[in-house]
C-alpha cells in the first residue's frame, strides 16, 4: 500500500469503493498538472491585461465604438484572468486537503463528499446536498 497523504481518511458514500493509493497519486497528479497549467494560463492573461491597459491610453483618436470595443475587451480579459485565478487556488485548496488528509469531507456538513463526485470535480468542496442548497438560496 502507498503511503499517500490522508489516503486512509478519505471518505466515501454509502456504496462506494475506498479510495485506492492509485487513485489518490492520479487525483494528486492531475492536480498538480493543473496547478501548472493554471500558472502559466494566469501570467500569459495577466502580461495581456496588463498590455490592453498599458495601450488604452487616453484614447485620443479613436472613435466611440473604438473605445467601447477597447472597454469590452479590457473586461474580457479581466474576467479571463479572475476565473483562472479562482480555478487555481481552487486547485491548490484540493491538494492543501489532500495533503492535510481532509479530502473528501464536507466543508458544510461534514459528510463524504462522494469519491465519484470528486473523481468528476476534484475542487468539490461541498457533497451534493449541501451544494444544492446552496445554490437554491
Amino acid at each position: 500500500m502507498s503511503d499517500a497523504p490522508g489516503m486512509a481518511t478519505f471518505p466515501v458514500r454509502d456504496g462506494e469503493d475506498p479510495w485506492s493509493p492509485a487513485e489518490v497519486e492520479g487525483l494528486t497528479t492531475d492536480l498538480q498538472a493543473e496547478v501548472a497549467r493554471l500558472t502559466a494560463e494566469l501570467e500569459v492573461a495577466d502580461a495581456d491585461l496588463t498590455e490592453l491597459l498599458r495601450n488604452s491610453g487616453d484614447g485620443a483618436g479613436d472613435d466611440q465604438a473604438d473605445s467601447g470595443s477597447s472597454a469590452l475587451e479590457r473586461e474580457q480579459e479581466l474576467t479571463l484572468v479572475n476565473n483562472t485565478r479562482d480555478l487555481l487556488l481552487q486547485s491548490e485548496r484540493a491538494l492543501d486537503r489532500i495533503t492535510a488528509g481532509t479530502y473528501g469531507v464536507c466543508e458544510s456538513c461534514g459528510n463524504a463528499i462522494g469519491k465519484a463526485r470528486l473523481l468528476a470535480f476534484p475542487r468539490a468542496l461541498l457533497c451534493v446536498e449541501c451544494k444544492q442548497r446552496e445554490e437554491r438560496r
